[in-house]
């Protein structure tokens, strides 16, 4: 299923999703700019690589603190594939700004950021030896859709089910969403037994399990921001 998009109305102009999709474009244009060569080499740089922690967490010299942690806040803003990147922006551009509308321009980034940085966690933690480097916002954006679960559960989406030779449904939103992430978990469910088996690539699906579960759970905690505008923006 793939949404096209939703009917929940937001009352402010939601310039951070606006910013962090530019910036995710601007740097994966930069991203096709580069050699096949060049362009491994930045993933490894700054995309996460769970053996690098698993080896400080180990005692290791080879790979020192910055080295670990600077990539947990670099790999949310690089991709594999134009795909990669088009199909995160999507989900962000549908649905950041009603979340965006909630809490505010900054509490939005910081909640954006803290909950990336949660979802890779989780994904280093379920694959910890892995040297293939993981890349992408989507863990970012998963908590991104587990709070608007919470927070719009009865919005309308307009979704493509392109399994049913191409229906186009309004669904609620905690149908669609809830079936995301379902999905997700079983296939992080099976993949992680793939994985540990072979040291493969593929979908982050635990970083999009915990992104979701971190954004569901913390987004009250940030609350509502103080102000809302009287109209309605389209």
């Amino acid at each position: 299923m793939l949404p096209i998009r939703d009917d929940q109305v937001r009352y402010s102009t939601p310039f951070v999703t606006w910013f962090l999709i530019g910036l995710n474009l601007a740097i994966y244009f930069f991203e096709a700019t580069l050699s096949p060569q060049d362009f491994k080499l930045v993933l490894h740089q700054f995309g996460v690589v769970p053996y690098h922690t698993a080896a400080l967490l180990a005692g290791s010299s080879r790979y020192p603190l910055p080295v670990v942690v600077l990539p947990f806040f670099t790999s949310m803003f690089l991709h594999g594939s134009w795909l990669h990147v088009i199909g995160n922006m999507l989900y962000l551009y549908i649905f950041g700004d009603n979340v965006e509308d909630y809490l505010g321009h900054f509490k939005y980034l910081v909640f954006y950021l803290l909950v990336g940085l949660i979802a890779m966690f989780t994904q280093v933690a379920v694959n910890i030896h892995a040297t293939v480097p993981t890349v992408g916002a989507s863990g970012a954006i998963a908590g991104v859709l587990g709070a608007y679960f919470v927070l719009y559960p009865r919005a309308r989406v307009l979704t493509w089910i392109f399994e049913l030779i191409f229906v186009i449904v309004w669904l609620p939103a905690w149908i669609l969403l809830g079936n995301w992430f379902l999905l997700n978990f079983l296939s992080g469910t099976k993949a992680a037994f793939a994985i540990h088996r072979q040291n493969m690539g593929g979908v982050a699906f635990w970083a999009h399990v915990g992104g979701f579960a971190a954004g569901a759970m913390v987004v009250r905690i940030f609350g509502e921001r103080g102000r809302r505008y009287p109209y309605a923006v389209e």
